[in-house]
């Protein structure tokens, strides 16, 4: 399990720490407070601009509820005539007159609409649960990644460090005439490897570094910057079944499969009410001359031709097309949920044969073959070869425990459950 080793207060606190880091690079500065995998996310989910734009757009699509349950705005008219002539004026009275008309919606097309907008909005919240979903998997593999660049920047820098003694040693024994001086040559070519190895390790911290940020939403990278976590392979606690159930439960994907089936179904019913007749009704009062009169007046549409015929088989079309969809959806979380738990295993497999035998071993044959080559017992092609199995042996169970801490997330992200070891 993460550790946790920053003390907070909340996600505030740790963004005003992000905020005041400085960000420009410099040598000289200070160790910073590791952060926890936790606590980065925290800081994603107050500033990544994406998540933050997203959530934007759910709040957008809500909006269109208010819309969808209008109802209809009656009109108001008022007209005149002959309104410069007197009164009495047999031949042409002046005439006033006011009306109210309104539309009067049948089918229940507000219902629906209200329905359709709902389940729009329902779906667009999936999708960017989804979105957070799939950011939470970037930031938990940089994470790991950056983790794994500090390990691996260590092992470079105790490899150089103890490979550097070795130069020293056989820089003594070639001054004291116990070695050739190409036999030094080629024990001191051996160490820019490891010079090298240590120059990569340390670009890769630094860009992973970078990309953490990035995802976590800081406009530029931040100096001092650090994070404390596990990086040793472990078992999770959660079987197949399990995460499959789980996945069904909780994917939002297949979450917003399943509403859009609920969605494609009230456009249908839209469609439907789309086909009545909404007649519009409407009173009038008018003064004409010394006369008052009061009237009415109902105007409706004769569908004979457009019966809103077309929306009601698209709808139907759109419908059946959602429910193969789901079908789909549904087929893939079980599939991803499948392939995440196999690659889980095999790389949880790989890593404890690493973790319990091969990284000691070669640690041994390491320490022995060096043993014996400064005190004459072994060649030195046998002592470089000790090293170089050494180095490779390190960097291969860092990458298998690597590989098994990003085949958990992967299956928690397809499981979309936290799942912790």
């Amino acid at each position: 399990m993460l550790s946790m080793n920053l003390r907070l207060s909340g996600p505030g606190l740790i963004l005003a720490f992000c905020l005041a880091a400085p960000t420009a690079r410099s040598q000289s500065a200070p160790a910073a407070t590791p952060l926890s995998l936790e606590q980065v996310l925290d800081i994603a989910r107050a500033k990544n601009p994406s998540l933050l734009s997203a959530e934007q757009h759910v709040d957008a699509t809500r909006a269109a509820e208010i819309t969808a349950g209008l109802r209809q705005n009656p009109s108001f008219t008022v007209s005149g005539t002959d309104v410069t002539l007197g009164a009495s004026n047999p031949a042409s009275p002046y005439s006033y007159a006011a009306n109210v008309t309104r539309l009067f919606e049948r089918g229940q097309k507000r219902r629906w609409r209200l329905d359709s907008a709902r389940s729009t909005t329902d779906v667009t919240r999936s999708q960017y649960n989804d979105q957070v979903r799939q950011t939470v998997l970037q930031i938990k593999d940089a994470f790991t990644n950056m983790l794994i660049a500090k390990e691996a920047l260590r092992i470079a820098q105790d490899n150089l460090d103890s490979y550097g003694k070795t130069v020293d040693l056989s820089k003594a024994r070639l001054d004291a005439g116990d070695i050739s001086k190409t036999d030094f040559e080629r024990i001191d070519l051996q160490l820019a490897e490891f010079e090298s190895d240590y120059d990569n390790a340390k670009l890769d911290l630094t860009q992973s570094s970078d990309s953490l940020q990035l995802l976590m939403g800081l406009e530029k990278p931040a100096i001092p910057f650090d994070i404390t976590g596990n990086i040793q392979a472990a078992d999770v606690t959660i079987t197949l079944a399990e995460a499959e159930r789980d996945a069904l439960a909780a994917r939002p994907d297949y979450l917003a499969a399943r509403q859009g089936v609920t969605l494609a179904d009230a456009n249908v019913k839209l469609a439907d009410a789309g086909g009545t007749t909404d007649p519009t009704i409407g009173g009038e009062y008018e003064r004409s001359a010394i006369y008052n009169t009061a009237g009415f007046q109902i105007s409706i549409p004769l569908r004979i031709f457009d019966r809103n015929q077309g929306e009601k088989e698209r709808t139907r079309f759109e419908a059946q097309s959602a429910r193969f969809a789901e079908i789909a959806a549904r087929n893939q979380v079980l599939n991803d949920v499948d392939q995440a738990w196999a690659a889980y295993d095999a790389a949880l497999d790989l890593a404890r044969r690493y973790n319990s035998h091969y990284t000691e071993e070669a640690g041994r044959v390491r320490e022995n073959l060096e043993f014996s080559y400064r005190h004459g017992g072994a060649t030195l092609l046998d002592y470089l070869d000790a090293l170089r199995d050494y180095r490779q042996v390190n960097l291969d169970a860092l990458t298998a425990n690597q590989q098994v801490w990003l085949s958990i997330h992967q299956l928690s992200f397809a499981a979309a459950t936290e799942i912790i070891p």
